[in-house]
């Protein structure tokens, strides 16, 4: 059975590349979300297996985003994304209970890691 995912990223591109990353006989995009907001409500919605989080979104952060999935799903699989610039987010993230987290500029290898280990735990 195929593994739900949700990715939450605010460009379009990098939304498609996440998605091109991640083998369709393996994974199922559920949703998009563009927005923190919206990231949270797709969550409730969704109830993804993993979720990818972008850092950096409008309306809400990805930071406020998970802790709000938290509050949701404490077990949640969430892997954060962003740019190493936001070193200390991530760092925050992972306290708050992000598996793991994509650096952006990424390769298909470095999501699927990625991927792999939130599944591992």
């Amino acid at each position: 059975m195929r593994k739900k995912v949700l990715i939450a990223d605010d460009t379009t591109l990098m939304r498609e590349m996440l998605r091109s990353a991640l083998d369709p006989e393996e994974f199922q995009i559920v949703g998009e979300a563009v927005t923190g907001e919206q990231a949270v409500e797709l969550y409730k919605e969704k109830k993804p297996d993993l979720m990818i989080l972008d850092i950096n979104m409008p309306k809400m952060n990805g930071i406020d985003a998970l802790t709000a999935v938290m509050k949701i799903d404490s077990k949640a699989k969430v892997l954060m994304c962003s740019d190493q610039k936001y070193e200390n987010m991530i760092v925050m993230a992972i306290k708050k209970g992000a598996k793991d987290f994509i650096v952006k500029p990424f390769t298909k290898s470095d999501v699927l890691q990625a991927v792999k280990k939130a599944f591992e735990e």
